[in-house]
């Protein structure tokens, strides 16, 4: 299995993470809860050891489903979740106050059945609470024995100044959306690679499925799928016609190393942006090991050639 020690940390992790979001069981269309039990338990028998989840994943409840999947083998996982998105009355907003953040991190422990949450990220910045106070607030926690590490979620070019102003990074990873289907933040995911000492995650690896092989031009989703929204811009118009011609390189790549088209397009990111975590997200256990096969073999320059030149925005 290959890992990554996430940097500044004693954090060794699969490359590849289970994304939660399909765990709260809400705008992934149809999901079966013994299915996702079931595709967590096979990720951990096949050596995948980290698990992202946040609060607002089904109002909580892929925290708790994870906590339920694990079960015993809790310690043997590294689970990373987020905090800064409130839904209220119907209403979500940002939050990265100081009080918000000793009550979210209570709310999490208890839904993980933890006393320790390993990486803590921020989900998205409130726009008001300076980085400074954030990371104070933090490292309080972290004295507290309540959360070992943090990190910062969905940031780009803008934050980059705040980071600027600490002589030393608390911050040891960050993630964002990149794949093959988005690659507008890959400048941003080396600069904070590179200049700032942080472990990139990957969110969005496949596109919210397009780069599975499993769509065409004349996909549809049902209203309980957030993929049917245009502004998943990935299965609409022209952007739809584009990600298929990617995935026709895709194809082209799986038959040449006898893989699935999702774990070329996992493979991609790992080999491009190195020391990379990709998160993926699974309903199935199938789904799981069809993603793990990314794994167990590299892309060849030429085929990475292949998928940037197809890729490119």
């Amino acid at each position: 299995m290959q890992k990554v020690q996430i940097k500044k940390t004693d954090l060794l992790v699969s490359s590849l993470c289970m994304g939660g979001c399909p765990l709260g069981g809400y705008g992934w269309g149809d999901t079966v809860r013994q299915d996702l039990i079931d595709a967590v338990r096979t990720a951990l028998d096949n050596g995948v050891n980290f698990f992202d989840t946040a609060d607002t994943y089904g109002l909580g409840e892929s925290e708790r489903t994870l906590a339920e999947a694990l079960g015993s083998d809790s310690s043997k996982a590294v689970i990373t979740t987020k905090f800064g998105v409130r839904i209220e009355n119907g209403k979500t907003f940002y939050d990265n106050s100081r009080e918000y953040i000793f009550q979210a991190v209570e709310g999490s422990l208890k839904r993980l059945k933890r006393d320790c949450i390993d990486l803590y990220q921020v989900h998205y910045r409130d726009g008001k609470t300076p980085l400074s106070d954030v990371a104070e607030s933090l490292e309080r926690l972290k004295e507290q024995g309540k959360i070992r590490y943090y990190g910062l979620s969905n940031i780009h070019k803008e934050d980059e100044e705040e980071l600027k102003q600490f002589t030393v990074n608390p911050f040891v990873s960050f993630q964002d959306e990149y794949s093959l289907a988005c690659r507008k933040n890959e400048s941003d995911m080396f600069t904070f690679r590179d200049s700032y000492e942080m472990t990139p995650f990957t969110w969005g690896s496949l596109g919210q499925g397009i780069l599975s092989g499993k769509y065409d031009k004349n996909c549809k989703f049902d209203s309980n799928d957030r993929r049917s929204r245009e502004i998943y811009v990935n299965f609409h118009g022209e952007k739809l016609l584009k990600n298929l011609e990617i995935v026709e390189v895709l194809k082209e790549i799986a038959i040449e190393t006898g893989k699935s088209v999702s774990s070329v397009a996992i493979r991609w990111i790992l080999d491009y942006l190195q020391d990379s975590v990709v998160i993926v997200g699974a309903k199935s256990p199938k789904q799981v090991l069809q993603n793990a096969e990314a794994l167990s073999f590299s892309l060849t320059n030429e085929q990475i050639e292949r998928l940037n030149k197809i890729s490119k925005e």
